[in-house]
């Protein structure tokens, strides 16, 4: 064995301990020079940090393995993750607050709208069950959201009759006992016995978002703390609550779809009515998928970093 190699292998104990400070670090690099070694060597050996300064003939000797650089492809899928994470958390955010989920179009649409003055206040009205606000939503182009439903009606006017009237969107946000009510065979009959199957679903329906958003904010909590704390471990963990978190948000799309198809062959609907599905349903299922890729970026940053300390680990024991 060199005379270098024999000064800084008897120093190994002392530095992995912390006993040595910097100048003594210092003096180990200075002896490995002379023996035509560098800082990659000793952190190839002793399996610690001692910097990247390197001297003429020691790259050959300790090359530079992809272990040097994984730390980046860590970085970068951390990152990549993250972004993914807060593009669907956006997303379902703005799915959730607003009134676009289902759209219904009726060529009368317009001229009931104009011929009920009345409208917004029968339809604002704390009473309405099921049955009322579906027909009001079905004969003047109403819109359904998971918070929200909004109706077309005919703007406050001065003039008795206008031969082209102005019209005005009327929302309505559902309280939070109206989200819990329960829904029955023939919608508005309450002696047609409950509907289970969609009592549930609407329930399912605006808690599953909650959910999804609320495993996004502790799986942000998780991985400040670890990078605070300069830890890859609780990134499988993070990773996991992603997963549920799109499974949630998709599960929430399942749902609304499902209840709104049982409700319309509960219902007597008008002719010619047109229904369609907007824009924010369509931001809530983009961000299951967005969800699920960060997912499986934490996931994979978690599992590989694992595998790689086990073999650094075995190899320094060996």
């Amino acid at each position: 064995m060199s005379k270098p190699f024999s000064y800084w292998i008897v120093f190994a104990g002392l530095l992995k301990t912390g006993t040595l400070g910097p100048q003594d670090k210092l003096k180990i690099r200075l002896k490995s020079e002379e023996g035509g070694l560098c800082s990659r060597g000793l952190n190839t050996v002793l399996g610690m940090s001692l910097g990247e300064t390197c001297w003429p003939g020691c790259a050959a000797r300790f090359p530079r393995t992809s272990s040097d650089m994984v730390d980046n492809r860590y970085a970068t899928a951390l990152v990549i993750g993250s972004v993914l994470s807060w593009l669907a958390c956006v997303y379902l955010s703005v799915a959730v607050g607003t009134q676009h989920w289902y759209q219904y179009h009726s060529p009368s649409g317009s001229r009931d709208a104009s011929n009920s003055s009345e409208l917004p206040e029968l339809f604002r009205g704390e009473e309405n069950d099921e049955k009322t606000y579906s027909d009001h939503l079905f004969h003047h182009n109403g819109t359904l959201g998971l918070w929200w439903r909004c109706v077309l009606v005919r703007a406050p006017s001065n003039w008795y009759k206008e031969p082209d009237p102005k019209m005005e969107t009327v929302c309505v946000s559902f309280s939070l006992p109206q989200q819990f009510e329960a829904k029955y065979r023939e919608p508005g009959n309450h002696n047609s016995g409950e509907d289970l199957i969609r009592t549930y679903l609407w329930r399912s329906q605006f808690l599953l978002p909650l959910v999804s958003l609320g495993l996004v904010f502790l799986s942000a909590l998780i991985g400040v703390c670890a990078c605070l704390c300069r830890s890859l471990t609780p990134t499988l963990g993070i990773g996991v609550l992603h997963l549920v978190a799109g499974l949630c948000s998709l599960a929430t799309v399942c749902c609304f779809l499902a209840g709104m198809d049982l409700l319309h062959r509960a219902s007597d609907l008008p002719e010619e009515l047109d229904c369609s599905l907007g824009w924010s349903l369509y931001l809530a299922l983009i961000s299951s998928p967005l969800q699920m890729m960060a997912a499986a970026l934490f996931i994979w940053a978690a599992r590989s970093h694992q595998q790689n300390y086990t073999r650094m680990t075995a190899y320094r024991v060996a």
